[in-house]
């Protein structure tokens, strides 16, 4: 049995949440078994006293400190060019500087000068900051679980016309690629979740080992459906206020749905996610969109789905989305950062597109095709039990802090 540190200044339960909560659950829950996981997390003023007490059953211990607020971040024009003049003096982004508390680093430091840590993970390259470079002679593994480069989200979003602030991201794309090479140093090994992130990591000659755990599915949680539910009814499933998927919201309710409305009239779209934005919730008011904010139970949604579609443009790594949509039997249409990291051709277990024609075309076949839908759904959830279940994912990510 090691004892375990797990860092992740993203509270990671309940995992219903997004990408990051997901994993860092699910990874957690499958060490528990085995080990002494310690983990160290913020708590933000949304998160209860219940599912602290709840996350806390989880883990041999669990240190909480309060998340920082925006109210301690310079507001307006002088605040955003003062935290790019640290980035590029300092080396590190914003985001990263944002959950850099003191008292969390000397908790973190204590437990480690006092041996109490047999290995390091960092759930998400942010928490990054917390780790001293001369951990790596107290410890023998500290590991970066990074979900995808923070570089090549960069590139990804300015390529396709998507990034929020264009010029900042256009100066940030260096100094983020150095910053990545700088915090590889300090591991002694780096965890990407596909073959594609890995790219970007390669040519960075630092001595970390590159390895790859992909996301995995709870299939208890999402169970495989018992029938079709037929229709002409879409699902997008995501939190609905991360970049990636409010992009992929507005696409889907502004341009794909009406173009499939010209030629099934009837075809109806459901956004299904927690906090939705003002102008995701703004969707809702077009026809044949509905959304729900957040919902007791995905799974049902996905269920009652004709097909999900993951038209997704921008973000590296394994989509969960995608996967627990697999699981569940609803046939996929997805675009290439939708389908990542995923064999989907040879046998036919997804549609891939990439262009509003090639949405409507292939989403209009599982329309008129229950056949189709049938072979997809089946050859899909095969897949997810063969190769994409969380205690698989687990196992790969034990074998590397006990290598």
């Amino acid at each position: 049995m090691k004892n375990i540190l797990m860092i992740s200044a993203t509270f990671p339960y309940p995992p219903t949440l997004g990408g990051t909560p997901v994993r860092t659950f699910n990874l957690l829950k499958y060490l528990s078994q085995n080990h002494a996981v310690t983990l160290v997390t913020q708590r933000s003023a949304a998160v209860s006293d219940d599912e602290v007490e709840a996350l806390r059953q989880w883990v041999h211990h669990l240190q909480v400190f309060p998340r920082p607020t925006e109210q301690n971040l310079t507001p307006g024009l002088v605040g955003k060019a003062s935290r790019f003049a640290r980035f590029a003096a300092q080396g590190r982004p914003s985001s990263v500087t944002y959950v850099a508390l003191p008292a969390m680093q000397e908790w973190i430091s204590r437990w480690v000068e006092a041996g109490k840590a047999d290995a390091i993970t960092c759930e998400h390259s942010v928490n990054e900051v917390f780790v001293q470079p001369h951990f790596r002679h107290r410890v023998n593994k500290v590991v970066a679980n990074i979900h995808s480069s923070l570089y090549g989200t960069l590139i990804n979003q300015l390529q396709t016309g998507t990034a929020e602030k264009p010029l900042r991201d256009f100066f940030s794309v260096a100094l983020m690629r150095r910053y990545e090479r700088r915090f590889a140093r300090k591991f002694s090994d780096l965890v990407l979740t596909t073959e594609e992130d890995r790219r970007f990591f390669e040519p960075l000659r630092h001595p970390a080992t590159l390895q790859i755990v992909p996301n995995g599915v709870d299939l208890q949680a999402f169970p495989y459906r018992s029938a079709d539910p037929g229709g002409q009814n879409l699902v997008f499933v995501g939190a609905l206020d991360y970049i990636a998927n409010v992009d992929t919201a507005v696409y889907l309710a502004q341009t794909l749905l009406p173009a499939l409305q010209q030629r099934y009239p009837d075809a109806t779209l459901t956004l299904v996610g927690a906090k939705p934005t003002a102008q995701v919730q703004a969707l809702a008011q077009l026809p044949g969109v509905t959304v729900t904010g957040r919902v007791p139970s995905v799974v049902d949604y996905l269920h009652q789905a004709t097909v999900c579609v993951v038209p997704m443009r921008i973000g590296y790594g394994i989509k969960n989305k995608t996967l627990e949509a697999m699981a569940a039997g609803v046939p996929v249409v997805a675009s290439d950062r939708g389908l990542e990291g995923l064999a989907v051709e040879h046998p036919l277990r997804a549609l891939r597109a990439n262009t509003t024609e090639d949405y409507v075309e292939a989403v209009g076949r599982l329309f008129e095709h229950p056949e189709l839908r049938s072979d997809l759904s089946c050859n899909a959830r095969a897949l997810i039990e063969a190769e994409f279940t969380w205690e698989q994912a687990g196992q790969k990510y034990e074998q590397i802090l006990l290598s």
